[in-house]
């Protein structure tokens, strides 16, 4: 126990040293996605952008939908759904990431387990615009500015920690399962409608075993997180027990993501 303890806190501390290596790569990575297109890198930003229009548009101007948690119904929709498009994004990156980088998988002195982590890095940034416009668009229409609107980088810091988990779990999968990017695509659709972001939980009053399943899924937390920084201005210790379940399902992904990719790491260049 000791010695497989001591390999973890090692694999760990190994790719935590690697920062530079995971900063240049990701940034090498964020501007290879748009070479040779016009607008470059602002196409990681024009095209959510332009969703959220579209959807402020069908909601607000088409459907007219009531207001949510006194907000309006855009104002309330947008927090959890850029929470879900960084997750969504992020899954799907890092468990394709070792075939898109097998040239680097192949050389016996570099540390893989970063290949993930560059994926995620790569995504923040676009995250990141998309917090500060979140900040913008409240403060526009003249919501005042709370503390608890930076908790949302609370919120962010702990799905990262969740994505690393699952990404060292599906990109070490990913080589020896070729369907598994496919099956990931499946459940991140159907979780998509299986998390509050369309619609709200206590408004809805379903049975307690839909309660139950809804609020098991960490993305629950997170994308309800979101929307205490902005709306309800509710901290995270105000919700002890969804904190707790998150923490809990959370550090078991990252212990589970961390061995399985340290046993099956010797593997990858055999197969890709």
């Amino acid at each position: 126990m000791y010695t497989k303890a001591k390999q973890f806190i090692n694999f760990v501390t190994e790719t935590v040293q690697n920062r530079k290596t995971i900063i240049n790569l990701a940034n090498n990575d964020f501007k290879s996605k748009f070479v040779g297109s016009y607008l470059g890198v602002l196409w990681a930003f024009a095209t959510p952008l332009l969703t959220i229009l579209v959807f402020w548009f069908v909601f607000e101007a088409g459907f007219k939908s009531l207001p949510m948690e006194n907000v309006p119904f855009i104002l309330w929709f947008i927090p959890a759904y850029i929470a879900w498009t960084f997750f969504a994004d992020a899954m799907t990156a890092t468990t394709n990431t070792l075939f898109e980088y097998e040239f680097l998988v192949k050389k016996v002195k570099f540390r893989v387990s970063v290949l993930p982590m560059v994926k995620l890095l790569s995504a923040v940034y676009i995250h990141m615009f998309f917090i500060g416009f979140v900040f913008l668009v409240y403060i526009f229409m003249e919501h005042r500015l709370m503390l608890q609107y930076f908790q949302v980088f609370y919120y962010m810091f702990a799905m990262l920690i969740l994505l690393i988990g699952l990404g060292w779990l599906t990109s070490s999968l990913a080589p020896f399962f070729k369907d598994l990017s496919q099956l990931v695509n499946v459940f991140l659709q159907i979780g998509f409608w299986l998390t509050p972001i369309f619609w709200s939980i206590e408004a809805m009053h379903p049975p307690a075993w839909v309660n139950f399943i809804v609020k098991i899924n960490p993305m629950y937390y997170i994308t309800s997180g979101y929307r205490d920084c902005f709306i309800t201005g509710e901290w995270f210790w105000q919700r002890p027990e969804t904190t707790v379940w998150f923490w809990g399902v959370t550090l078991a992904t990252f212990i589970t993501g961390a061995y399985v990719f340290q046993k099956l790491r010797p593997h990858f260049a055999d197969v890709l």
